[in-house]
């Protein structure tokens, strides 16, 4: 089933163009079809496209040749930009300070990007810190033959789907969410058994509504999400573990299978998303922009 967004202005892109959506699983997600983002978008189809980003929490945008000032200029409709201070070599070959890339990529023996290699287990972007960004972007530039794919969990229907009674205990609870870079990579993928004493970390609580929706959603996840405050450390995992197993069932989760020119983003409120494995010999890179705060009008 598809649905149709009107595109009725006469002014930058879209006038008279019909916007198709897509559902891309029964979970989660919707492909936009109809936009090209290397051309200006008028105030109604932001509007649009921003509804269709609160309703399905993932959206899509396929067949896309973006500029890394297209993407940005993309993600400036629906917030402010997250400038990266990143050390990483990518620093020198990017042309927009927003600019991360995800790679596997070495040039002079280097890594161009982070995250290089193999699985990263389900997060929520920057958890570890105060104020979590609202939204992230990935844009699709070198994609191996297969693997990498991301996978994207919807964090209302987790919740919603909890028990009366989960729901009610978990209400007054806050987790401590951490992130430890220092591994060989250069930053965390997968959960370590041990961090360091000053590794970034905040307590959040573990439901929270989303600012626009209204909507409650799990604030925990299995990558940074390491206690739950006030409880002894064999309570603290037997919930977590808990929840971890409920959050990533398949009902709530869609999977992305990467294609070159794929515009992908998603509500960091909402959702939590993973990574799979795939092959060191085949090259990876996709750019990233992070949504820092959201500017509505």
């Amino acid at each position: 089933m598809t649905d149709t967004i009107g595109a009725t202005s006469t002014d930058d892109q879209a006038g008279g163009v019909d916007l198709i959506l897509r559902p891309l699983s029964p979970a989660i997600g919707v492909e936009i079809k109809g936009l090209d983002l290397r051309a200006p978008l008028n105030s109604t189809v932001v509007a649009a496209v921003r509804s269709a980003w609160y309703r399905h929490c993932v959206i899509v945008l396929r067949d896309q040749s973006l500029t890394e000032e297209e993407q940005a200029r993309f993600g400036e409709y629906l917030g402010n930009l997250y400038t990266s201070h990143s050390s990483h070599y990518q620093n020198r070959l990017r042309r927009h300070p927003a600019t991360l890339f995800i790679s596997n990529v070495r040039e002079d023996g280097k890594l161009i990007g982070t995250l290089p290699d193999g699985e990263v287990h389900f997060h929520s972007d920057m958890a570890f810190s105060a104020n979590p960004p609202v939204a992230t972007m990935l844009y699709g530039l070198e994609i191996p033959s297969r693997g990498g794919n991301t996978k994207f969990a919807n964090m209302y229907a987790a919740y919603e789907a909890l028990p009366q009674a989960m729901k009610s205990r978990l209400e007054s609870l806050s987790a401590l969410n951490i992130y430890d870079p220092y591994d060989a990579a250069g930053a965390a993928a997968t959960r370590l058994s041990s961090v360091s004493p000053d590794a970034p970390s905040h307590v959040h609580p573990i439901v929270r509504a989303h600012p626009a929706t209204g909507r409650k959603s799990l604030f925990v996840n299995r990558l940074m999400t390491h206690r739950i405050e006030g409880l002894s450390p064999g309570e603290s995992d037997e919930l977590l573990n808990y929840l971890f197993a409920h959050q990533e069932q398949e009902k709530f989760i869609y999977e992305h299978v990467w294609r070159v020119g794929d515009l992908v983003l998603w509500d960091n409120r909402s959702t939590l998303h993973a990574r799979t494995d795939f092959s060191a010999h085949e090259r990876r890179l996709l750019r990233r922009m992070t949504i820092l705060t959201e500017t509505v009008g």
